[in-house]
């Protein structure tokens, strides 16, 4: 055993019974499970979030069905290097298989010439490739790879399967620190695991930092208490990347989380994780303001205005007092009582000027100012609004073809129930 391997690289299981997690797809009988088992295997896209396990069940699985394992780097592999390995398993004297498996980490960054060359050796079962990426592979992958290659999606180790990483860490003398005398508290488990985001990885470097940095006591005993694991995790993994699916995921948990009617709690976590995560300030901004004018709306028009007013302060602020203005802006949302009418009716009036004859603009609306356009008529019959109890007059609004088209619906909320009120008493007063 190379004892100056880092503690992670030790302890990476080799074989299908000891890998941890990940028990959806390869827990027995298991798809992926039963496929290494008879050697069935066929190209495959492991996604999943760091620290879960792709590259080494890819070496476990070489293991298993005595393939040889090559590894390239999606960034630094090139076409060479592809045509290379396929002539190295075509050799029958070396390999009599005459496959290998070809494992490509961040496979969602191949390049159209990488793919190119890929897709014959894929195709003829040169290469069962095992493509390994933390971005969505629908929206990163080359269609005629995927078309070839099962996805697995893996997912974050629960707390159960970290928790028994530590202990097995602990206990095994071959490749963990079994050979020193470790004691460590559950409060200091608890806070390696809660705050390594489901990340074996982290887990395993965070106890090695600890191992390695807390003297002995006089009985010869590391003893990792809470404060030691607190300050060698002082900071959460938060899997949050600005370009990838996780980073929409969260948006896309914020937003629904301001439209439902006061769930200020829930839209306050959200809003700490992109905060922490290194999220831009008016990239939030602009997301509270379509909040507010979608699923507010007339409901409480003042929560738009105050989306504005924090998207404009957020320019002139910054973090992290910028943290406070958006708090702010994103609670007014959250709890207002909420209206999608503008935004259903304003679709619904495109539809019908997108679909349907709209007709001309009545003629006592048009505009008589420019030059003939009194000669034509325009603007005759024309009763002006402020001459009529209540500011309003009867006369043709919309087009004959569209006259009877009701696109705003008022709902009983907020301070849209007086104007659902008022619309009433007047459609009322029309049909009689």
């Amino acid at each position: 055993m190379i004892t100056n391997m880092p503690l992670a690289a030790r302890m990476r299981p080799e074989t299908l019974e000891e890998f941890i997690g990940q028990e959806h797809i390869v827990g027995k009988n298991r798809l992926l499970y039963r496929a290494i088992k008879a050697d069935r295997l066929t190209s495959a896209i492991f996604y999943g979030p760091p620290g879960t396990g792709k590259t080494t069940l890819a070496k476990i699985i070489s293991k298993e069905t005595q393939y040889p394992f090559k590894q390239l780097n999606a960034v630094s592999a090139g076409v060479k290097e592809i045509r290379e390995i396929a002539q190295e398993a075509r050799n029958y004297l070396l390999n009599p298989k005459g496959k290998v498996i070809l494992f490509f980490d961040e496979i969602h960054r191949l390049n159209k010439g990488q793919q190119d060359a890929l897709l014959p050796y894929v195709e003829d079962g040169t290469f069962i490739l095992i493509g390994a990426t933390t971005e969505n592979p629908y929206f990163e992958v080359n269609k005629a790879l995927l078309s070839r290659s099962t996805i697995f999606r893996f997912h974050p180790l629960t707390d159960e399967d970290l928790k028994k990483l530590i202990y097995t860490c602990l206990n095994s003398k071959e490749k963990g620190l079994g050979n020193q005398k470790i004691e460590i508290e559950p409060e200091a488990v608890d806070h390696i695991i809660r705050m390594s985001e489901g990340d074996a990885r982290a887990v395993l470097n965070a106890l090695e930092l600890a191992a390695l940095t807390t003297p002995p006591n006089a009985d010869g005993v590391i003893f990792i208490t809470l404060e030691v694991a607190q300050e060698c995790v002082q900071q959460k993994a938060i899997r949050y990347d600005k370009d990838g699916d996780n980073h929409y995921d969260v948006v896309s948990a914020f937003i629904k989380s301001m439209r439902n009617y006061m769930e200020p709690d829930a839209v306050l976590h959200w809003l700490a994780r992109m905060i922490e995560s290194g999220e831009k300030p008016e990239f939030i901004a602009r997301r509270i303001i379509i909040a507010a004018a979608e699923d507010v709306g007339m409901a409480n028009p003042a929560a738009l205005q105050v989306a504005v007013a924090a998207a404009q302060a957020v320019k002139m602020v910054g973090w992290p007092e910028s943290r406070i203005i958006l708090a702010m802006a994103a609670l007014m949302v959250a709890c207002s009582p909420k209206s999608n009418s503008a935004c259903v009716g304003i679709d619904k009036a495109l539809e019908d000027v997108r679909n349907k004859k709209i007709g001309e603009v009545p003629i006592n609306l048009r505009d008589s100012h420019y030059p003939g356009a009194a000669q034509l008529g325009h603007g005759k019959g024309y009763k002006y609004s402020h001459d009529y109890p209540g500011g309003r007059a009867e006369q043709p609004y919309m087009p004959d073809e569209l006259k009877d088209v009701q696109y705003y619906f008022p709902k009983n909320s907020g301070a849209e129930a007086r104007i659902k009120e008022r619309l009433e008493q007047i459609l009322k007063s029309k049909r009689k």
